[in-house]
C-alpha cells in the first residue's frame, strides 16, 4: 500500500524539477541577452567616440640639402650677333657665303655694283683737280700782290706815288692772301668728300665683322638695296657662337643666391649632354609685372651645339644651409597671428606651432623657425583644429582594426561556449 501511494507523489517532483530547469535556462538566456545587450552598447558608445576622433597622417621636418636646383626656363643667345645692311645704294651682284658658313672678319659675303656712287667719285675727284688748281692760281695772284704791295710801300716813302695807291696794292695783297686761304679750304673740304666716297665705294662690298656663323641671308643676285636701309631686313646676319650667352628671369625670392660665379648647367630638347653655365650678372632690376631679375649666364661653345634662339632649361646649384627644415606646403595653416603648423604631442594632443617662413619651393617651404626635427606635423590640417585637440594618428589605425576584430573574436568565442553549457 505504501508502494502505491509514493509512486504518484513523484511525477509532481519530477515536472517541479523539469519546470524548474526550464526556467533557469530561460533565466539564464535573458541575462546573457540583456548582458550582451548592455556589452554591445558600451561598445557601440566606445566605438561612436572612437570615431569621434579624427585620424590625422604626420609628417616630420627635414633637412635641407646641402645643394639645392633651382629650374628655369631660358633662351640661348650668341656672344655677338651682327646684323648688315647696305651702305651702298645699288644692285647685289653676286653673294659669297650662305646660311651655316662659317666665316673670319673682313671675309667678303656679298658684293654690290653701284655705278652712281662710281659716278659721284669721279665728279668728286675732277672738282678736287679744280680746286688744287684754284690753289695755284691764288697763290700766284698773292705773291704778285705781295710784291707790288712792297714797291708801291717804297714809291709812297719816297713820295713818288700817292698814299692811295699805297693803301690800294696793300689792301689788295691782303686780299689775294685770303683767296688762297679760301682756295686751300676748298681742297680741304673737297679731299674730305673725295675720301668719304672711297670709304662709301667699300661698301660695295659686304664683309664680315667678325669670326663667327652666317645666321641668316635676305639678299639675292639682282636685288636693289639702298643705302642706310634699317626699316627692312639685314642683309646678312653674322652670329659669334665661340661662347653663348643664357638669358633667364629669376624670381626675387631667389635673387639673394644669384652672385656672379654661381654654377649652372643646361638642358636643351634634342641633346642628351648637359652643358655647364656659370652666372655673369643680373640687371639689379625687377619688373614690376612678373616680379622677376633678368640674369645672364655664359656657356663655352667649342663644337657649336649650343644655337642662337634655343630654348634651354637652366638648372641652378646654389648652396643651400642644412640647418634650414623643409616641410610640405600642405602642412600650413593661415592664422590671425600668422602661419603656423599643427604639431602632435606624445599624448596624442595637438599644438600650434607659430613658424617662421623662408623660400617657397613649390611642394615644400622653408621654415626659419618654431620647429624642430622630432616634431610631427600634420599634414593636411582641418581647417578648424585648435591646440588640444585630441588626435589619432594614421599609422595607428591597422593597430586599433586588429585590437578591435580581436575583442571581437573574443566575445563570439564566449557567446559558443555559454550556449554550448
Amino acid at each position: 500500500m505504501s508502494m502505491k501511494s509514493d509512486a504518484p507523489a513523484e511525477k509532481p517532483r519530477r515536472f517541479r524539477l523539469i519546470f524548474c530547469t526550464a526556467l533557469l535556462a530561460v533565466l539564464g538566456l535573458a541575462a546573457s541577452g540583456l548582458v550582451e545587450r548592455a556589452k554591445s552598447k558600451q561598445e557601440l558608445a566606445a566605438w561612436t567616440e572612437d570615431q569621434a576622433i579624427p585620424t590625422v597622417r604626420t609628417v616630420q621636418p627635414q633637412r635641407g640639402p646641402s645643394e639645392e636646383q633651382l629650374s628655369l626656363p631660358g633662351n640661348v643667345k650668341a656672344y655677338y650677333t651682327g646684323s648688315l645692311y647696305a651702305r651702298a645704294s645699288g644692285y647685289v651682284t653676286a653673294w659669297r657665303k650662305d646660311i651655316g658658313a662659317r666665316v673670319k672678319k673682313g671675309e667678303v659675303l656679298a658684293e654690290i655694283a653701284a655705278p652712281d656712287l662710281d659716278q659721284q667719285l669721279v665728279q668728286a675727284k675732277a672738282q678736287l683737280v679744280q680746286l688744287k688748281a684754284q690753289v695755284e692760281q691764288a697763290r700766284a695772284n698773292a705773291d704778285l700782290g705781295q710784291l707790288t704791295d712792297q714797291r708801291t710801300s717804297r714809291l709812297v716813302a719816297k713820295g713818288w706815288s700817292s698814299a692811295q695807291q699805297g693803301d690800294t696794292d696793300r689792301l689788295t695783297a691782303a686780299s689775294r692772301l685770303a683767296a688762297l686761304d679760301v682756295a686751300k679750304a676748298n681742297v680741304e673740304a673737297q679731299q674730305a668728300a673725295v675720301g668719304r666716297l672711297e670709304e662709301l665705294t667699300r661698301f660695295k662690298q659686304i664683309v664680315a665683322p667678325f669670326d663667327g656663323v652666317v645666321t641668316a641671308r635676305n639678299v639675292d643676285v639682282g636685288d636693289l638695296v639702298n643705302a642706310d636701309g634699317k626699316s627692312g631686313k639685314a642683309l646678312f646676319q653674322v652670329s659669334d657662337i665661340h661662347e653663348m650667352r643664357i638669358y633667364v628671369n629669376v624670381p626675387q625670392a631667389f635673387l639673394g643666391q644669384m652672385t656672379p660665379g654661381l654654377r649652372a648647367s643646361l638642358d636643351l630638347p634634342g641633346q642628351e649632354q648637359s652643358f655647364e653655365a656659370t652666372l655673369v650678372s643680373t640687371s639689379n632690376a625687377l619688373s614690376e609685372d612678373s616680379r622677376t631679375s633678368l640674369a645672364q649666364l655664359q656657356a663655352a661653345n667649342p663644337e657649336g651645339k649650343l644655337w642662337p634662339g634655343a630654348f634651354a632649361e637652366v638648372h641652378f646649384h646654389i648652396p643651400s644651409d642644412q640647418n634650414t627644415l623643409h616641410v610640405p606646403a600642405t602642412a600650413l595653416i593661415f592664422g590671425s597671428d600668422g602661419m603656423n603648423v599643427a604639431a602632435v604631442g606624445a599624448d596624442g594632443r595637438v599644438e600650434l606651432k607659430k613658424v617662421g617662413l623662408g623660400r617657397n619651393l613649390g611642394a615644400s617651404v622653408e621654415i626659419r623657425s618654431g620647429v624642430s626635427l622630432s616634431d610631427k606635423i600634420i599634414d593636411n590640417p582641418l581647417e578648424m583644429i585648435a591646440s588640444g585637440d585630441v588626435v589619432r594618428l594614421a599609422g595607428a589605425d591597422a593597430a586599433v582594426a586588429t585590437a578591435r576584430e580581436a575583442r571581437a573574436e573574443a566575445r563570439a568565442t564566449a557567446a559558443r561556449s555559454e550556449r554550448m553549457n
